[in-house]
């Protein structure tokens, strides 16, 4: 058996095996206890509420050495999402992994701002388009039964984890294609298009930091500005769109005056930048002219 990393308790008990893990981790992250008791839980198989009520338990030595060695990963900056493959995202339990991006708290108001657009019960064609594990198509399609919605991804590996998180979670209003956003699209007439596209300009130091170190680049950065994905996305979603659809894109916090003026120049109307929880620019949307049919409301 091997040995216990300097400072560990041979035998540790609940207890004692976060405080030694939180120690290791606080010079490191900001969230070492939480990330101390996310990675047992997983370990064990128990909810975070079972190290409460019996702090005193001891860990058998499989558990004890499958925690240590994610401690260790984690000391080394790999995301906690990634050890565990999970993330929860609108209330979602999704399965992620490193072909996949995290999906972010903030991404979350991009399913608010979509589903106060879509009426319940309306039998809209919307679009989630560079869809990675599924969160934001999986959201949409589990609060609103009867619309259709498409997941598009250029990468097999991502979808796959969208089929899967699809699976786990008995949503069946919901399609994967492959292909670049709305390639896979040509055909169809679509109600309202979303994304939450790569928008970190390619000299951004923030990407050799925290959790974007370990995500892949290509879902990440946009070119020298940021904007590259985010322009070929508004100039061809009017291709797909009806009369009186929305394109909702989300974007970085200082990104909103130049994606509003990128809708702009190509005649969306209704084009407005709406704030995220802190209060940041985070998603811009304009409509197609026209109006619907009643049909189509």
């Amino acid at each position: 058996m091997s040995q216990p990393p300097a400072g560990a308790p041979a035998q540790p008990s609940i207890a004692e095996a976060l405080a030694w893990a939180a120690a290791r981790l606080e010079s490191f992250h900001a969230s070492a206890r939480l990330d101390a008791e996310v990675l047992l839980a997983h370990v064990l198989g128990r909810p975070r509420s079972h190290f409460w009520t019996w702090p005193e338990q001891r860990l058998a030595p499989e558990p004890r050495r499958a925690f240590r060695r994610l401690v260790a990963e984690r000391e080394r900056g790999v995301p906690v999402a990634y050890l565990t493959g999970r993330r929860e995202f609108w209330s979602l339990d999704l399965r992620v992994t490193s072909a996949t991006l995290i999906p972010r708290p903030e991404t979350e108001r991009l399913v608010e701002l979509s589903l106060a657009l879509a009426p319940r019960g309306a039998r809209w064609t919307i679009a989630d388009l560079g869809t990675g594990s599924g969160a934001i198509a999986l959201s949409i399609a589990s609060e609103r039964a009867h619309c259709r919605v498409l997941g598009t991804d250029r990468s097999a590996a991502a979808l796959a984890v969208a089929r899967t998180n699809a699976r786990r979670l008995d949503i069946r209003n919901v399609a994967w294609l492959q292909g670049d956003w709305l390639a896979p699209l040509a055909d169809q007439s679509l109600d309202l298009v979303v994304a939450n596209p790569p928008y970190v300009p390619a000299a951004d130091l923030h990407l050799d930091l925290g959790d974007a170190a370990f995500e892949p680049r290509g879902a990440l950065v946009a070119g020298d500005t940021g904007l590259a994905d985010l322009r070929i996305i508004a100039a061809s979603a009017p291709r797909c769109l009806r009369p009186g659809g929305w394109l909702l894109l989300e974007h970085g916090y200082d990104q909103g005056p130049a994606v509003e003026a990128l809708l702009g120049a190509q005649g969306y109307a209704e084009v407005s930048d709406e704030p995220d929880y802190a209060g940041n620019g985070r998603v811009t949307r304009g409509r197609i002219r026209g109006s619907r049919s009643r049909a189509e409301r």
